[in-house]
């Protein structure tokens, strides 16, 4: 009879979802597509010995959450530094 093969979660996967929900500032989110990019593509690569895409994916989308986040601070931010210097 054949081995049976067990699959184990990567840890890339997991690193990317967990820095996709605590976002520390921006430097999370970065990290998250980071690792959640490199996890899929070590994923994909395994021929199945790998698992955690669906978190991969997850870390991915809250990565992209967060910069856009980051990026709509900063616009108003800006908005409002420039408003309140046309006195």
């Amino acid at each position: 009879m054949g081995q049976a093969t067990t699959q184990k979660t990567n840890g890339f996967a997991i690193a990317s979802l967990v820095l996709g929900i605590i976002w520390i500032y921006a430097v999370g989110s970065i990290l998250a597509l980071v690792f959640g990019y490199m996890a899929k593509k070590q994923i994909d690569e395994s021929g199945g010995r790998e698992s955690g895409r669906g978190m991969a994916v997850a870390g991915i989308v809250l990565g992209w959450i967060g910069v856009g986040g980051v990026i709509l601070i900063l616009i108003i931010v800006a908005i409002g530094a420039s408003s309140s210097s046309h006195y």
